[in-house]
């Protein structure tokens, strides 16, 4: 057998045994009681269904979350959970994806796109579970620009200052912001 060929048969098998893993991996994901959490530090974006935890009604201020980092949320169709950040804002609870322009963003994030079939989600905090929905907000400056300003300060290090035209990222399409709303 020549030196091609001997390549060519263990680099197919290498590939073929990361696929391999990688669906393992992703179905093992899928089985788990929520989002993966390997380190508190690296939490893998992806779970099950939420198996654990009490129902229970949901708030009338979000503000508790204000310096919580992240929290657990599932969608109900699909039935798949994920950790995402937590910006508030007069108490109230904003979910934001980015990256939504771009091809690594559609592949990565297909979540978002779901809830316009079905927008009712699950919320997962210490223990509690809260039946929500999720509104999409495109076109409202004065709910974009505060929601993005308190990304920034929580996230990336930022004032909180208002920065007037940030919006554009969220009516451009290139961020898709929800606010947590009851569902009626």
């Amino acid at each position: 057998m020549s030196t091609v060929k001997t390549i060519s048969k263990w680099t197919g098998i290498v590939f073929g045994a990361i696929l391999l893993l990688i669906a393992v991996a992703y179905g093992a994901m899928r089985m788990n009681d929520g989002p993966v959490e390997f380190y508190p530090w690296f939490t893998v974006s992806i779970g099950g269904p939420f198996r654990s935890g009490e129902l229970t009604v949901a708030p009338e201020s979000w503000e508790f979350l204000r310096e919580r980092e992240e929290i657990e949320i599932q969608t109900l169709n699909p039935t798949t959970s994920r950790t995402v950040w937590a910006p508030i804002v007069e108490g109230e609870l904003f979910i934001v994806s980015g990256y939504m322009n771009s091809p690594i963003g559609r592949l990565w994030k297909q979540w978002p796109a779901t809830l316009e079939e079905d927008n009712r989600i699950l919320i997962r905090d210490e223990g509690k579970i809260y039946e929500q929905c999720l509104q999409r907000v495109l076109d409202e400056p004065q709910k974009a620009v505060p929601v993005l300003a308190e990304l920034g300060r929580k996230y990336f290090g930022g004032s909180g200052e208002l920065i007037p035209g940030s919006e554009i990222a969220v009516t451009s399409g290139s961020v898709w912001m929800f606010e947590v709303t009851d569902c009626e």
